[in-house]
């Protein structure tokens, strides 16, 4: 199965259902990026990046589980 054909189809997914799969797919490329860190290494300060991209990264908060869940009930209640 290529990747277009795999967006089509996940595309004809109802909305919750295509809500799941963001947060599972997230959850994988997370744990995965987790894996190439090692726990020795030390992270380096992200000055040399362009001030919007700092800021950018800076805002971005990682839900806690519950409120994803409550997230994923509003989008659902709201869009159903």
């Amino acid at each position: 199965m290529t990747l277009q054909e795999l967006q089509k189809q996940a595309l004809q997914l109802p909305i919750s259902d295509r809500w799941g799969l963001v947060q599972s797919v997230l959850a994988s490329i997370q744990q995965e990026t987790l894996s190439f860190i090692s726990p020795n290494s030390t992270i380096q300060p992200l000055t040399n990046l362009d001030p919007w991209t700092q800021s950018l990264i800076s805002s971005i908060q990682l839900p806690t589980e519950q409120a994803t869940e409550s997230d994923v009930d509003y989008l659902e209640e709201k869009y159903s």
